[in-house]
């Protein structure tokens, strides 16, 4: 790599040539990304703009060999400034015309830069897809320097997992294969993640020598800003050995030249760094000071990891000062970011990528031996034809007898051989059936687990249905205690008032009734509970449709205002009473309408806060009777699903809520249930900004006929 004074002599003689010949043709595209490329270690800004001529020149020439490269050239430069929607646009453009010309190279290059960009905001799950999408394209081009920049992305995604003994193995021959292409870039970036590896790993010699080689590896390309985070990094390692006073050093450094350069990227974690080494020193003012600004610049970039350090320090800096309110706000914080990267759901979900990346890998296999065999059995079919011209040319039956007794021979041979394929083959397909297999756990477990949150939603439901009685119980107690010490105080008078005495004690009596009153509506609610939990979970029981929809409905808006206390919906029921009983296993129904119920009012609550007051949320749930089936209507007047996401609602994993308040398994699994369960359907209709309508559709011989007296008690209840 040329020194900084060799490059600025360079990037001169660059645009004097450029100034000299100002023909728009393909050579001044070349030169403008050669200077672009030269400006990208001295003046960031200056090579985007720089790069964005030649993007447009190359546009206006018609020149689609540059152009691919120039749209990945603006996505790196981008992302290095945290600019990260602008970096998606540029690398979905790169990626749709290698697309178009069928480049398995340029392809590879765009999965590189998305895995990095979902690496650098902390989304292990997005860079983990695109690595492994982008493998074998790198695989079929033969590009060595972009397989191993997939490597080390992996990498990196193992490490942002806290799976460092798989960063481990995968970086190694990372650094290797950088080594043997002199990639210095590639180099630094895997010994950064080393050093991180080893670090979390408490091996602090090697942590100490893979990041220090990274900090003079970027030193020597010029990359500052990579070196930045080396010593912010060092700073880190020391700050967790307890060396405070190196680890302020390396950290003031970095954040005084994040300063300096205006570097918005490396700027937080240097503050941060600042910040732990305070906190350490027994400074918890400072750490504060610090930690807070580098949580709103983090804030401001999307930065999950930043972000998760700073309430961190936030947390513990608060409990120093005794503040454990602000304290137990940022450890929850702390503790949803860090699950949002590492949680448990976040690794059955990379696991599934992993099997589902070996499997193909496994079919791809299976279609070479397919094709293989079908090669040898065209080869045998030409063998024949061969030796039956053989036949026809000889006379001798002595000849015909040999030949026939050698083509004999090669048959046995050839059977022989596709036996063996065939037991290759069938070992293959019994490999392949265990790694479906696992799959399929993985699945049952992610459903499983989409199970207990609806269950946790149903609880937080019941405990503020209880929340209520148990209030009341408690307020008049207080109130009968204090009668109970004005009737003492009256007795102990010279002459008590009788009066008085009669009044108190009929107060005493009527709040003792409330009290029995309320004592009997939270033992109901208790029964009922326990009744619910003594069903047999599996076993199909025929309920009442109307009354569930009621009772769910309550629960879910019990839920929401444990949420947000202020927040009122207006709920309208539009209930069938001919409607039935349905034979069905109640808690997969009950499951069906929490989901239901807590997307309505979360969509209303969300248009609420963007409308303010003068919106009135509300919900509405129906039920009739159509021909041959049983239809419940779910209608909010929220802001409705956008057409483009309409097709994809149902799918796993696919949510519409910000990064941490939805899993995406809420309507599939509904989906699933209603479907695949019971036969029915589940639809969805929607007008942007007015409203949303969930349709559930059970088939007539899921429902049961209800004798007069069972429909009153019904409706009674």
């Amino acid at each position: 790599m040329p020194s900084a004074t060799a490059q600025t002599r360079l990037a001169d003689s660059l645009r004097a040539l450029l100034a000299a010949h100002p023909t728009p043709d393909t050579t001044r595209v070349r030169r403008l990304q050669a200077l672009s490329g030269e400006l990208l270690l001295i003046d960031a800004p200056q090579s985007t703009l720089i790069l964005e001529r030649a993007l447009a020149l190359s546009r206006q020439l018609r020149d689609s060999i540059s152009l691919g490269q120039e749209l990945l050239g603006p996505g790196t430069r981008y992302r290095r400034r945290a600019d990260y929607a602008g970096a998606g646009r540029y690398t979905k453009e790169a990626q749709a015309l290698f697309m178009r010309r069928h480049d398995n190279a340029g392809l590879a290059k765009t999965f590189v830069q998305w895995s990095f960009i979902a690496t650098e905001q902390e989304k292990p799950l997005e860079s983990l897809r695109a690595a492994l999408q982008g493998l074998p394209y790198a695989e079929r081009a033969g590009d060595r320097v972009a397989q191993t920049y997939l490597q080390v992305a992996l990498g990196g995604v193992y490490v942002q997992m806290g799976n460092y003994h798989e960063a481990i193995q995968v970086l190694h021959p990372a650094l290797r294969s950088a080594n043997s292409l002199d990639d210095k870039y590639m180099r630094a970036a895997a010994s950064n993640l080393l050093g991180n590896a080893y670090h979390k790993l408490h091996d602090w010699p090697k942590a100490q020598q893979y990041l220090r080689r990274s900090v003079v590896l970027n030193r020597k390309i010029g990359d500052n800003q990579s070196a930045l985070i080396d010593e912010i990094n060092l700073s880190e390692l020391y700050a967790a050995q307890h060396q405070l006073p190196l680890a302020m050093a390396y950290a003031q450094r970095a954040r005084s030249e994040a300063l300096t350069t205006h570097d918005i990227f490396n700027q937080p974690p240097a503050e941060l760094a600042v910040a732990r080494a305070y906190l350490l020193l027994g400074y918890p003012d400072s750490a504060l000071l610090l930690a807070r600004h580098a949580f709103a610049l983090s804030h401001g970039t999307r930065s999950n990891e930043n972000m998760r350090n700073a309430s961190d320090i936030l947390a513990r800096a608060f409990a120093q000062q005794g503040q454990y309110a602000n304290a137990y706000h940022y450890q929850a914080l702390w503790a949803a970011y860090r699950d949002s990267v590492s949680g448990e759901l976040t690794q059955q979900r990379t696991s599934a990528l992993r099997y589902g990346y070996e499997l193909d890998k496994k079919q791809d296999q299976i279609a070479l031996l397919t094709q293989t065999r079908e090669l040898q059995a065209q080869k045998a079919y030409r063998q024949r034809q061969e030796m039956h011209a053989l036949l026809a040319g000889l006379a001798g039956l002595l000849l015909l007898a040999g030949l026939l007794a050698r083509n004999i021979f090669l048959k046995q041979r050839a059977n022989r051989n596709l036996n063996e394929k065939n037991e290759e083959i069938a070992m293959q397909r019994d490999r392949l059936n265990q790694t479906l297999t696992k799959l399929k756990t993985t699945q049952n477990q992610l459903v499983q687990s989409e199970k207990m949150v609806a269950l946790a939603a149903l609880t937080s439901g019941v405990a503020h249905e209880m929340q209520n009685p148990l209030n009341f119980v408690n307020n008049f107690a207080e109130v009968s205690l204090e009668l109970v010490n004005e009737l003492e105080e009256e007795h102990q008078q010279p002459v008590p008032n009788a009066g008085l005495t009669t009044e108190l004690l009929a107060d005493l009596r009527q709040n003792l009734l409330k009290i029995n009153q309320h004592g009997d509506r939270a033992s109901g609610i208790v029964k009922g509970m326990l009744e619910h939990a003594h069903a047999d979970p599996g076993q199909c029981q025929p309920v009442n449709l109307n009354s569930m929809a009621q009772e769910y409905l309550r629960l879910a808006y019990h839920t929401l205002q444990a949420k947000h206390q202020n927040f009122e919906v207006a709920r309208r029921f539009d209930l069938d009473p001919a409607l039935g009983l349905l034979q069905v296993v109640p808690q997969e129904l009950g499951r069906v309408l929490l989901n239901l119920f807590s997307n309505a009012f979360y969509a209303v609550h969300e248009k609420a806060a963007l409308l303010g007051p003068e919106y009135t949320p509300s919900v509405r749930v129906r039920t009739r009777r159509v021909s041959g089936a049983v239809e419940l209507h779910v209608r909010d007047n929220g802001p409705g699903i956008p057409p483009g996401v309409m097709d994809k609602i149902f799918d796993p994993f696919f949510t519409t809520k910000p990064p941490g308040e939805g899993t995406g398994l809420g309507l599939w699994l509904t989906y699933d249930i209603v479907t695949k369960g019971y036969g029915g359907s589940l639809t969805v209709r929607s007008e942007i900004g007015a409203f949303t309508e969930f349709v559930v559709t059970l088939p007539q011989d899921q429902r049961v006929p209800v004798e007069a007296s069972e429909l009153a008690e019904a409706e009674g209840d």
